[in-house]
């Protein structure tokens, strides 16, 4: 939603506070207006000792919004409260979303890192067992030329003996 001050240019707004007469100067609309607008709850200024109504650069960003959607596109005050609400919604769903998604991002971090040491125990396990096959392999194939080397073994010659 493009935002247009009425007076049609931009005034830079410094940090600090503006009296509702230099905000009135500022929008190009009645003070009576802007205690209108405070009156309904749209904008919350603070307030001197003095009682003296002070706005903030973030008072003037909303008084804004609320002029531009009263004057520039027609809207009821009840519809310009009923957009707030819903902004103020829509930021705090935002808000949320953010942290799910935050949550969310690092539970996927977690797990994928708890998934790389499963996979990297497991691959460190077979690069083990595949040693001690290469290993057996070796010491079988070991004992069968030894055995083949020596195949004068006489199986005629054994006792068997027979328990009575």
């Amino acid at each position: 939603m493009e935002k247009k001050l009425l007076s049609g240019k931009n005034m830079k707004k410094n940090k600090g506070y503006f009296s509702i007469s230099a905000v009135a100067k500022m929008f190009a609309v009645h003070q009576q207006t802007i205690r209108l607008y405070e009156k309904e709850g749209l904008i919350t200024p603070k307030r001197s000792d003095g009682n003296t109504r002070m706005f903030g650069e973030e008072d003037v960003n909303k008084l804004e919004e609320v002029i531009y959607l009263t004057h520039q596109l027609g809207i009821n005050l009840a519809g310009v409260e009923m957009i707030l609400k819903l902004q103020k919604q829509i930021k705090k769903m935002q808000k949320d979303m953010n942290k799910m998604f935050e949550q969310t991002q690092e539970d996927l971090t977690k797990d994928v890192e708890t998934s790389k040491q499963f996979v990297s125990q497991n691959a460190n396990k077979l690069l083990k067992l595949k040693e001690n096959i290469k290993t057996n392999q070796t010491n079988s194939s070991d004992s069968e030329s030894t055995i083949k080397n020596n195949e004068t073994i006489d199986i005629d010659n054994w006792e068997i003996e027979y328990d009575n």
